[in-house]
């Protein structure tokens, strides 16, 4: 046995219980003649009593008579203390011992994580106020729910008339005219990033080019808050400055001369005549004394210069294709304007256009393109119109048709304001159309 015992506690017979099985005869506790009455375990065969640690023997615990029960008293606890090295169960609610760290051990503070070990409640025992749903807040707090939306009074027609009349106080609304035209004001204004420049084409001349190209540009200028201007790209005499009010006579030729000079909007605004719909033009070269010609390469250092200052940059090309500069028109433009009478010569001449640029590489182009059916005399004759859209409408991106004007007839300056309401919206109507390509 050695002298060791594994877990030794009294038993009401007075045995004690080990790893083998002890008698009670062997157990029997001796009598001695100490004062203080303190009985100790029997000893083994042959060697000395046996002490149990941390065992201590009730006062006046009597010995075991062999064969007899030993007489315990009724007020000793019968619950012996653990042996020695024997650990004593502690109460769930109890706190818990404090051990010092080994020599030598780092204690990791606690709130790092052990990166051995994974705390599945890691995550919860964050402290983080959950997170709202922007989306949902901004959405709930917005002025479409929190404003109430008022009825938008009329502009126009006996809606306009009831309103002022009865002193704002009968609101008929909106005309459906004014609400297609406020919409296509919406797409008009779409934002634009960088500089987009429009070539205005047509092989045929008198189909009214130089006049769709400044009222495209003043509808676009009118409405949008960025700058537009339009250049006379013609290397004959062009028209296009004769359009709107001449403030200078300074030219394309000029401006490229002093071209080192310009470094701001002001600088560039002196060779620039400026409309009252905001449109600018920059004039072609007018003296008949100048042989030169306005070439690609000129055209090309003007629109360099240019998108530095505008947004949109429209392109009045010559009524033909082979001319210096048209080839630095086409590889720089965006987007391309097709322009076409209402006649059948017209029409022949535009559809023949589409199909020099297919031929020299400029498919994509007229992929892009919008054709224009500008009606120069009142009435269109015999010519069906809505077929000759569709001809174009397999073609183009899309084809916009503007009815004839007393006031683009006369072919001096253009006020959109002296235009009639049909030209208006077919003004406003390709100049959305034509905004829809825009880079957003």
């Amino acid at each position: 046995m050695n002298g060791r015992y594994d877990e030794s506690a009294p038993r009401p017979d007075g045995a004690w219980t080990t790893g083998e099985q002890v008698t009670t005869e062997s157990t029997h506790l001796e009598h001695d003649d100490r004062t203080d009455s303190t009985k100790h375990p029997a000893t083994p065969s042959g060697g000395t009593p046996v002490q149990l640690a941390g065992v201590q023997q009730p006062q006046g615990y009597p010995g075991t008579p062999p064969g007899g029960t030993p007489a315990l008293p009724p007020y000793i606890d019968q619950t012996p203390s653990a042996p020695q090295g024997y650990e004593q169960p502690q109460h769930p609610y109890a706190p818990q011992p404090q051990y010092a760290p080994p020599p030598g051990y780092q204690q990791q503070p606690q709130n790092q994580q052990n990166p051995q070990q994974h705390n599945p409640y890691a995550a919860q025992s964050q402290w983080s106020s959950p997170q709202q749903p922007t989306g949902s807040t901004e959405h709930e707090l917005s002025s479409a729910r929190l404003i109430k939306q008022q009825k938008r009074a009329p502009s126009s027609g006996w809606r306009r008339a009831v309103y002022v009349a009865s002193g704002h106080m009968i609101n008929p609304g909106e005309a459906p005219m004014d609400v297609k035209r406020r919409e296509l004001i919406t797409r008009v204004n779409r934002p634009l990033r960088g500089c987009y420049k429009i070539a205005m084409l047509s092989l045929k001349g008198g189909v009214g080019k130089t006049t769709t190209t400044t009222t495209l540009g003043s509808t676009f200028a009118s409405l949008r808050g960025d700058r537009v201007i339009a250049v006379d790209a013609n290397p004959d005499r062009g028209t296009l400055s004769q359009k709107i009010p001449l403030e200078t006579t300074a030219t394309v030729r000029h401006l490229l001369r002093d071209v080192d000079r310009i470094t701001r909007y002001s600088d560039i605004r002196a060779y620039t005549s400026q409309g009252p719909s905001r449109l600018e033009v920059l004039a072609s070269e007018q003296d008949p004394a100048v042989s030169e010609a306005f070439s690609e390469d000129d055209y090309r250092r003007t629109v360099q210069l240019l998108e530095h200052f505008y947004n949109i940059v429209l392109t009045d090309c010559g009524t033909g294709l082979m001319h210096s500069a048209m080839k630095g028109v086409l590889d720089l433009a965006d987007s391309l304007v097709i322009v076409s009478s209402g006649s059948v010569d017209g029409a022949r001449s535009a559809s023949a256009t589409l199909d020099w640029l297919d031929a020299h590489g400029y498919r994509l182009l007229v992929a892009k393109s919008v054709a224009v059916i500008n009606s120069v005399r009142p009435g269109s004759g015999s010519v069906d119109l809505d077929k000759l859209s569709q001809h174009f409408n397999a073609r183009c991106r899309a084809v916009c048709r503007i009815p004839f004007d007393a006031h683009l007839e006369e072919g001096a300056e253009i006020e959109l304001d002296r235009l009639a309401p049909a030209t208006r919206l077919a003004l406003l109507e390709m100049a959305a159309t034509v905004a829809e390509d825009f880079p957003a």
